[in-house]
């Protein structure tokens, strides 16, 4: 084989530096771990992860250096007493005298119902005692548990009343503890069950260890460049790092059981282990480099999106990738060469596939026949229901995700429901920001006034309106309470009313002025309509750079084309299961969630990447294979039963821990992490059966020999493939030809 392509190069010099290649990338990954701990990370600011107008309102807030602290809301409210009753009054009191206690120094600027009728429900049947947290809002979370339990001490000293608290704080406390927990849960798991799914492919304890070991050591060196980079770039660290530990986790063990496998099955074919292990780095892992190449251009795309949440999950995914890949041609090289053998001690007994036929897979191998039989049937069946999957995408309906989305059984959101409820809009507020040279003027006050008159007018603004001025007195807040539950039809009707009909009249009357409308419901569709208009480019890129990718790798121009057109079924079919999924609720018992009748809206995008460059692991992994066998001198059927039944082991056993690890993250409370849980694992599992063992297969018989088609003025073009003068020809003896004279 011919050996002066990267990965053979890599390789050649690992397993003669053994040493210095695993003991190297060890200190490596360490020190950029303990660097990035000691130097910590910095968080994007509220606005770069805004759209649209809503990012513009964010901004004027913060270069004003706004400081408007985190409001929080007790309830009072009782099915049969009203405000005029003594009971209840006397519950309002204790609540207003509770938080007024001298052990609370971070309660301030208590409102208290009964002197305001603006904190009164039209019923009287529910008031809100409003009360700031003092200090900045963005760390009000961490002082708001003492208030929580004040607040239950006087639930329990009036037990025939409901008394609750409410705030963003509350909320954002309640939602660390419960998604924390739930990742910590998620952390746990994933490295056991990942090394009991490699034990039973590989039956041998080293063998099992070596990828776990591998992607494990990725995601922490990752994790440390990563905290590294957010000092040039602020992202969103703790979203991003559960994502580098999902994508390291998969893409880790896939790289190095592609590896490993192909390694056994040299082995098994009588080569020594150091020709075995040479083959391999030229073989399996050039698929490799090209596999990571392919997923670190589909993550790249995220960074035309336009958003510092996509950017930083974007550049976190390529970190962790390009370790993974590093680690793989040239960590996991060093550990054969140093084990040879030795790599399958600790067998288990019971455990692990036997391989035969130069670990040739039985099952697949009977599907596979059948496949290659009927190759149209194959084609219309497996196509037609990867399409009929991919109708309900017509419905698709997204909104980004709130802490209403977690289960009823976290108190925090029943509590917010019944707020809702008596005092709709008054939590989820359309938030005006205005500036201007000095926005406490008379004639700004005069605005404000008739901004609120005009709200009312619509039907669907309501009070209390609060308005907060900056320190410098250029950057007015005034929320106003909407209609619906933030994110409905009611929601955003009542937002095109405020931006449309009660802004733009007074707004022409103050010169100078700059205003936007920022909150819950402006983020949510600013967002969605920055996504409607960046998708186009982001496939556009990902899609290009993958035939590119693709073309330089397997010399054809027709290989490309249908395998992206296989890979785009795979993801369409996928986004219809999360339709069918989550927006309707006949799932909900079964996969524990209340549907919201949305999918969150940046997972789209995030999915699309993401699945297209894992689909192509698998993809470049089973080509490389049949080009090979191709090139040595099989038939394209030949080839394509030959490469996919010696491949198709491989491809279960990774699919199962992409599977497993991506189900784990299903299994989490929180909306959105369920939803792409479940996406991701629905995709591989799709992609690994019916579009590989399947379409693949039966689409490449029908294309035959035009499968290899590649443009004369195309051929000039770089070559990334392994191929090479092939060893020795693999055609049987009754169908060689004789060579003419």
């Amino acid at each position: 084989m011919d050996s002066r392509n990267l990965a053979a190069r890599a390789g050649r010099w690992s397993a003669d530096h053994w040493a210095k290649a695993f003991f190297g990338w060890l200190l490596i990954a360490l020190f950029a771990l303990a660097i990035g701990n000691m130097v910590g990370h910095r968080d994007v600011a509220d606005s770069q992860t805004a759209s649209g107008q809503a990012a513009r309102a964010q901004r004027m807030l913060e270069q004003a250096g706004f400081k408007a602290p985190a409001t929080e809301s007790v309830l009072v409210q009782s099915a049969r007493e009203t405000t005029a009753s003594p009971r209840f009054r006397a519950a309002v009191a204790a609540v207003v005298q509770r938080l007024a206690a001298a052990d609370l120094p971070n309660v301030v600027n208590i409102q208290s119902p009964l002197v305001n009728a603006g904190q009164i429900s039209p019923d009287r049947h529910s008031v809100l005692v409003q009360f700031d947290v003092r200090g900045d809002a963005d760390k009000a979370k961490d002082k708001v548990q003492p208030m929580l339990d004040a607040v239950a001490s006087v639930q329990k000293a009036h037990p025939g009343m409901r008394i609750e608290e409410f705030g963003e704080a509350s909320a954002r406390h309640v939602i660390d503890q419960t998604i924390g927990q739930d990742f910590k849960n998620a952390e746990r798991l994933t490295l056991p069950l990942t090394l009991i799914i490699l034990l039973f492919a590989f039956g041998s304890v080293v063998a099992a260890g070596l990828p776990v070991l591998l992607a494990f050591s990725a995601v922490l060196a990752a994790t440390g460049f990563y905290a590294l980079f957010t000092h040039l770039v602020p992202g969103t660290f703790d979203t991003t790092q559960s994502i580098i530990l999902l994508i390291g986790m998969a893409v880790g063990v896939d790289y190095s059981l592609f590896y490993l496998r192909r390694e056994r099955e040299e082995r098994q074919r009588g080569r020594t282990a150091r020709e075995a292990l040479l083959h391999t780095a030229a073989t399996s892992g050039q698929a490799v480099l090209v596999s990571g190449a392919t997923v670190f251009v589909a993550m790249a795309g995220m960074l035309l999106a336009g958003n510092a949440i996509f950017t930083s999950v974007a550049i976190g995914n390529m970190i962790v990738v390009l370790c993974a890949v590093i680690g793989s041609v040239t960590v996991l090289a060093a550990l054969l060469s140093k084990l040879g053998d030795r790599v399958d001690r600790g067998r288990v007994p019971l455990i692990g596939r036997r391989e035969h036929a130069a670990g040739e897979s039985r099952a697949w191998g009977f599907i596979l026949d059948r496949v290659l039989r009927r190759p149209v049937v194959s084609v219309m069946l497996s196509g037609g229901l990867l399409l009929a999957l991919s109708v309900p995408v017509l419905t698709l309906h997204t909104k980004l995700p709130s802490f209403t989305d977690l289960p009823k059984s976290v108190s925090i959101v029943s509590t917010y429901k019944d707020v809702q409820k008596a005092f709709p809009g008054s939590q989820t507020p359309a938030v005006m920001v205005v500036k201007a040279d000095n926005v406490t003027t008379r004639q700004y006050q005069r605005a404000f006034r008739d901004f609120q008159r005009r709200a009312r007018g619509t039907g669907v603004l309501f009070p209390p309106f609060h308005v907060n001025v900056s320190p410098d007195r250029t950057v007015a807040r005034v929320d106003f309470s909407i209609a619906g539950n933030g994110d409905d039809k009611a929601s955003l009707g009542a937002l095109n009313a405020l931006r449309n009909d009660v802004i733009p009249p007074v707004a022409k009357t103050l010169p100078g002025v700059s205003v936007a409308v920022t909150g819950e419901t402006a983020g949510t569709k600013d967002f969605n309509d920055q996504m409607k208009a960046r998708m186009p480019l982001v496939f556009a890129f990902v899609l290009g750079l993958a035939f590119m990718l693709l073309l330089m790798t397997f010399r054809s121009i027709v290989i490309p084309v249908w395998s992206i057109a296989l890979n785009l079924l795979s993801v369409g079919a996928a986004y219809g299961i999360l339709v069918l999924v989550f927006q309707h609720s006949w799932a909900q018992g079964i996969l524990g969630f209340r549907s919201n009748g949305a999918i969150t809206s940046w997972l789209p995008l995030f999915l699309f990447v993401v699945l297209f460059g894992l689909s192509m692991d698998y993809h470049v992994f089973i080509l490389s294979r049949i080009k090979e066998l191709r090139d040595r001198g099989l038939s394209t059927e030949e080839a394509v039963s030959t490469g996919i039944r010696r491949t198709a082991g491989t491809v279960t056993s990774a699919a199962i821990v992409m599977v497993a690890v991506f189900a784990i993250f299903g299994t989490l409370r929180s909306l959105d992490m369920k939803q792409m849980g479940v996406g991701l694992a629905a995709a591989v599992l799709i992609d690994a059966t019916i579009v590989r063992a399947v379409l693949l297969p039966a689409t490449m018989k029908l294309v035959g020999d035009r499968n290899w088609y590649m443009p004369r003025r195309l051929r000039r073009l770089p070559s990334l493939s392994a191929e090479g003068a092939p060893e020795r020809r693999e055609r049987k003896p009754r169908r060689v030809r004789p060579a003419h004279p």
